[in-house]
């Protein structure tokens, strides 16, 4: 799946409970994507503090993201971006620095169970929520 984004709230599910979902986010990390520095972060975060995981259990989980998705740098560009996308659609400033990193790896498709599914950025990336919105493929 050349173009595919990840946000932090899909990959989250590869550390729950919830089977259909963490089966649906292994598929799609099998066709391969891009996350950026902030997801990592993100991941650390929530990781630590909302599901109590380990250090060595928060290392792992970055390790899987690692190995299957092209992870790129933050830069002042992808910020600026940031903040005319939240500006001019809404987003949250976070949400904003997530297009923007997608929008900057040339990415078509933003995964994002929390952001409006079917929103089409730009006229280029499409959010879709992956877990049964309107666009799941």
């Amino acid at each position: 799946m050349p173009g595919s984004f990840f946000d932090t709230d899909v990959l989250m599910y590869l550390a729950t409970i919830d089977e259909r979902k963490a089966d649906r986010v292994e598929q799609l990390l099998r066709l391969r994507g891009t996350i950026s520095v902030q997801i990592l972060n993100e991941i650390t975060n929530v990781a630590r503090r909302k599901f109590a995981m380990s250090w060595d259990d928060t290392f792992t989980l970055l390790s899987t993201a690692r190995s299957h998705l092209v992870v790129v740098p933050l830069t002042i560009e992808i910020h600026a971006a940031g903040l005319r996308l939240a500006e001019h659609y809404g987003f949250a400033v976070y949400d904003a620095m997530v297009v923007a990193a997608a929008l900057s790896a040339d990415c078509e498709t933003l995964w994002s169970e929390d952001m409006q599914d079917g929103l089409l950025v730009d006229k280029r990336l499409r959010i879709v929520n992956p877990f049964g919105g309107r666009r799941a493929p």
